[in-house]
């Protein structure tokens, strides 16, 4: 009996990381291409970096807020794939909805990111920092749309298990980008030198052509082809798509209060300095690589929960989250000891150490760091526990921790720190540390009391 116990448990670890790997690698090359950005801004000074931080924080959580829309499809699909294992209708009728909430949540966000800039400035932000924030959003926030479309093909391929061309996607998006923001940041190529505005233009044009990338393999590929996913996408199915909405909107706020808390820390850093605002983008960048795994693990598991979700299979459930669970855990407790033991040479690989104008920058990052080994393990755990209870498409509960926890005690806490208690930005980060940890300890609660609760499905009657 534990023979075949085990069995099962090795057999679920393989499918996780089977299905994680590309997945993980997928998520890396996303912040490949923000990190190739900051690489080569941080050559134009700490202006531009503190300005790039600043917009495209608040860019990305307003992405962040149309992908948990759109990922909705995703345990949809599973389900229906674990309930049927050729249920193409189905899946195909989920995919075309997630591409009309892309479109319906891209307009109203083009049209509020528009006026960002002068909103900064309005707020009290420093006006060349408002100003330039302002110009390089203009030119990033027309990558909205065609990067829901690419998380809209990803849901598709992750729920068939076949996520491995997101990944070869990626890194081709990884090379574009390399060499569009190289030309139009600094002139080269023959492009014009458009400096901030150039990074943002070669980033919306990196996420449309990893959307077109992906729409060629759907057409090429006979697993994909079968689906017929773009043909006649304009129809209309009005019972999925608010079945999208309902299931979606409160991952999207969820993932929205994650992201703009964020923005939100950078927002406060460029109250106190310019140079701690860099230091942020720096920091920053580095614990959201380390991010990727986990949130490829959490992607993961929300497939194979919800796979055993539509086989109403409550061992299978408990398997697939557990498996992933103590992956992305394990994996952040290792990546928290190497930040600890080495943050000056981590971030040394943004900021020239030699430059005595990066001398407080740098120092500030190394400080940040030092606090972000910190949360690394429960960043890890509130990721991949948020996704094991979407593969039981429970999203709502998720959601208002999400909002508690890094508003209301990681912001709260972080802007007492910091303002009233002199602790500046090393006091928002304590912040935020704390505030996830509550996210993590709630979510775990949630997902131990899932049979209590009444979120396992009912066993099939034999």
């Amino acid at each position: 009996m534990t023979n075949g116990k085990n069995t099962e448990w090795g057999e679920e670890l393989r499918a996780t990381l089977a299905l994680a790997w590309p997945l993980i690698l997928t998520n890396i090359t996303m912040v490949l291409i923000n990190s190739t950005d900051v690489f080569l801004l941080a050559r134009l000074g700490p202006g531009a970096l503190a300005a790039s931080a600043l917009g495209s924080g608040i860019v990305i959580a307003m992405l962040l807020i149309g992908i948990g829309i759109v990922v909705a499809a995703s345990p949809l699909m599973a389900a229906e794939l674990g309930h049927k294992a050729h249920s193409v209708r189905d899946v195909r009728r989920s995919f075309r909805q997630s591409l009309w909430a892309a479109t319906a949540v891209s307009i109203p966000i083009w049209a509020l990111l528009w006026n960002v800039g002068a909103m900064l400035e309005w707020a009290g932000q420093p006006k060349q920092l408002a100003s330039d924030a302002g110009i390089f959003i203009r030119a990033l926030m027309w990558q909205i749309w065609p990067a829901l479309g690419v998380v809209a093909i990803r849901g598709f391929m992750a729920a068939l298990e076949l996520p491995r061309w997101t990944m070869v996607a990626g890194f081709a998006a990884v090379i574009v980008n390399a060499i569009v923001n190289y030309g139009l940041i600094f002139g080269h190529f023959g492009l014009p030198r458009w400096g901030l505005f150039g990074a943002g233009v070669g980033s919306s044009l990196t996420s449309l052509f990893q959307f077109l990338f992906l729409c060629v393999v759907l057409y090429v590929h006979p697993r994909f082809r079968r689906y017929h996913l773009l043909g006649r996408w304009w129809r209309a199915d009005w019972q999925r798509f608010a079945t999208i909405w309902k299931l979606g909107l409160p991952i999207g706020l969820h993932m929205g209060f994650e992201a703009m808390v964020f923005a939100a820390a950078v927002f406060l850093m460029g109250y106190i300095s310019t140079e701690a605002a860099a230091a942020h983008a720096v920091a920053i960048q580095i614990a959201s690589m380390t991010f990727m795994v986990p949130m490829g693990l959490g992607q993961a598991a929300t497939v194979r929960v919800g796979l055993g979700y539509g086989r109403r299979d409550a061992e299978a459930i408990r398997r697939a989250g557990w498996t992933s669970y103590v992956l992305g855990v394990g994996f952040m407790t290792a990546m928290a000891l190497l930040i600890w033991l080495f943050p000056t040479a981590l971030a040394s690989i943004f900021i020239e150490p030699r430059d005595a104008e990066n001398a407080e920058v740098l120092q500030l990052a190394v400080s940040f760091l030092i606090v972000a080994a910190v949360f690394q393990i429960v960043d890890g755990a509130q990721v991949v526990g948020t996704g094991m209870l979407r593969g039981l498409q429970d999203t709502t509960w998720p959601m208002l921790f999400a909002a508690f926890g890094y508003w209301v005690i990681g912001i709260g806490l972080g802007a007492w720190l910091a303002f009233n208690r002199g602790w500046d930005g090393v006091g928002i980060w304590i912040g935020l540390a704390v505030g996830l940890g509550i996210v993590a300890a709630l979510v775990l609660v949630r997902w131990l009391s899932r049979d209590r609760l009444g979120l396992l499905p009912q066993p099939i009657q034999k």
